[in-house]
């Protein structure tokens, strides 16, 4: 059996990116290098043919997905799963908490200027976000970091595709950013981050 159609067989029945070490445990032939190869020849042959769809970095896997460009048309079908839009409040915070993680409530609240607790609970329904420890002051608060979903998300291959920190104020607290003389709230620097993050292609899942 060619080693590009077990791939894309694998790939276009999964919901979720899959490794090349995932895939070379379908068959006894296959090894790491040859799905990697196979990924490369797929990936040729469907820009050749101009398909709508590619494999795409995500999630430190792979992933075939339809297009960006094509993804107008497919939000008029309800019969077509959609990723789900954030709303600026929840992007705001997911913005912070991507660029600050680990960082408990109380941090989030401070930059964002507002109460952040419902947020975060929708935030963790969608499974974009998650407790990943408890800090060291009063009451040990529980602290959030991202989840794989939300690189999956926002197709990201890794935490290191976000725009640079240093471009972005939110990276800054409150007190770092007035001392520092900026000219941003922390509530704008949000914003920014937040825009950053909106700006990513979340390209629509073509097979499964």
């Amino acid at each position: 059996m060619n080693p590009a159609r077990i791939v894309e067989a694998l790939l276009f029945a999964s919901d979720a990116p899959l490794t090349a070490a995932d895939m070379a445990r379908a068959d006894e032939a296959l090894d790491e290098d040859q799905v990697e190869a196979a990924i490369q020849e797929l990936r040729a042959e469907y820009d050749r043919e101009a398909r709508a769809f590619q494999i795409f970095d995500i999630a430190g896997g792979y992933q075939i997905l339809t297009r960006p460009e094509y993804a107008p048309y497919l939000e008029r079908f309800a019969t077509i799963p959609q990723s789900g839009r954030l709303s600026a409040a929840a992007l705001e915070a997911l913005a912070i908490i991507a660029y600050r993680q680990p960082i408990g409530r109380a941090e989030v609240e401070e930059i964002r200027g507002v109460a952040s607790s419902g947020v975060l609970r929708t935030l963790q329904d969608r499974g974009l976000i998650d407790i990943v420890g408890r800090g060291d002051g009063l009451g040990r608060p529980l602290l959030y970091g991202t989840t794989s979903r939300f690189l999956e998300h926002f197709g990201f291959r890794s935490l290191a595709d976000l725009p640079r920190p240093d471009e972005l104020p939110v990276v800054l607290g409150a007190r770092d950013q007035a001392s520092a003389g900026g000219a941003e709230t922390p509530r704008e620097g949000a914003e920014a981050a937040a825009a950053g993050a909106a700006a990513t292609n979340e390209p629509t899942t073509a097979g499964g």
